[in-house]
This record gives C-alpha cells, structure tokens and sequence, in this order.
C-alpha cells in the first residue's frame, strides 16, 4: 500500500489550478471568472480538509491562463487564492493573488446615487481595508463592503 495520499480532484495536463478558496466562495469565483460559460474541462471540489480555512475549495481549469484583471477579480472574493500553472502535469508557476490598492472597472458601486451607477463611466475604488474588503468609490466616496461587493 501507498503512503502517498490520493488527489481529490483529478490532474490536469495544460492549465490552471485555483486553490486556497474558502469553500463558501467557490461559487463567486466560478460567476466572476465567467467559467460558467466556459468550454473549457474544468474540475471543481469543495468542503475539501484545509489547515488554513477548515474546508476550502479547488478549480482546476484545462488550457486556461488568467490575465492580472481576473487575478484582481479572485482577489476581492479569495483574497488568500492561488493560482499554479500547470504545464504537462507540473507546476511550472505559482501565482498569489493579492488585493490591488486602486480597482478599476472590475467592481460596482453599491450607492445607487453615484454617477458610475448612472452614467457611462469606468469605476475607481481604493483599497480601505482588506480585511473586511472595504473599498471607497472614488467618485461618491462611499465604502463598499463585502456584503454588498458586486464584481463586474
């Protein structure tokens, strides 16, 4: 018998795995990076044994690469993800996301009033805190939190 621990979550040859994802955020992650509508082989587990979360979740993406916007994306929402790319079964790299002080065109303001919610206008927020995912809109000046964080 093996002493070596079976994956959860089957190899990919080509691609990307995004690990570290809190378990209750598996699904924003997948909405947010449009794998929803991807053609792509993706393979996903959640509730996995994680020392750091208790359970956190996995997606393992065949023949994808993602651009820094999507890592920003991914960072609002799994702040402490990371990316392994993955090259004929290996990691080659490893990417570790991390929330960008100024956010640009990748969140919505959640002030209904703000002209980014009424006008034809990129939004820019910056970064309060990270912690809790406080970001101030650079136009109205109101702070999003998490609860209400929609990411474009």
């Amino acid at each position: 018998m093996s002493n070596k621990t079976e994956l959860s979550v089957s190899a990919i040859k080509e691609g990307t795995v995004i690990d570290h994802i809190p378990a209750n955020c598996l699904f924003k992650v997948i909405s947010i990076l449009g794998l929803d509508n991807c053609d792509n082989l993706i393979t996903f587990g959640t509730n996995l044994g994680s020392n750091r979360y208790g359970k956190k979740a996995i997606i393992k993406v065949a023949d994808k690469s993602f651009e820094k916007e999507d890592l920003n994306r991914i960072a609002l929402v799994a702040p402490d993800a990371r990316l392994n790319i993955i090259r004929d079964y290996e990691v080659v790299e490893k990417k570790f996301v991390t929330v960008p002080q100024e956010i640009i065109g990748i969140a919505k303001c959640f002030n209904p009033k703000c002209i980014t919610n009424n006008e034809t206008i990129i939004t820019k927020f910056t970064l309060v805190n990270s912690n809790v995912m406080a970001l101030k809109c650079h136009y109205c000046e109101k702070v999003t939190t998490e609860e209400h964080l929609k990411i474009l």
